[in-house]
């Protein structure tokens, strides 16, 4: 069954974001070598946040960016086969807003809005 398996924090400021959830929850958000792409992590200024030991049932891994629209937090579901979720999607009332998408060495990315308006993320990670 499909799980959450990453969020990411739009931030307005990435440094101030990043101070507030180290203090308050004792998360590590470690900034992300940026890729030569200039549309890329560079310019989302994207930090990777660990939020503790992996541990049944629970999620421990997400992202801090800098806002780039009034984007909310985003959740992402892990999908088997991302090209069978998508292709459900509208049939089932919902809105594909970024088609598949590759993230190099991590997998293929979707982001779709669900019947009710809520926006969120597909994962398809790699086969390794």
């Amino acid at each position: 069954m499909p799980n959450l398996s990453h969020f990411m924090i739009p931030a307005d400021d990435v440094d101030r974001a990043r101070r507030f959830y180290s203090a308050l929850l004792g998360w590590t958000i470690e900034p992300v070598v940026p890729t030569p792409d200039p549309g890329g992590m560079a310019a989302m200024q994207y930090h990777a946040i660990t939020t503790g030991p992996a541990a049944a049932g629970t999620l421990n891994t997400g992202g801090l960016y800098k806002r780039h629209l009034q984007e909310p937090i985003l959740d992402f579901v892990q999908v088997d086969d991302i090209d069978a979720v998508v292709l459900k999607v509208e049939k089932l009332g919902g809105k594909i807003t970024m088609p598949k998408t590759a993230i190099p060495g991590v997998g293929y990315t979707a982001m779709i809005i669900d019947s009710e308006g809520n926006l969120f993320g597909l994962l398809m990670p790699e086969k390794k």
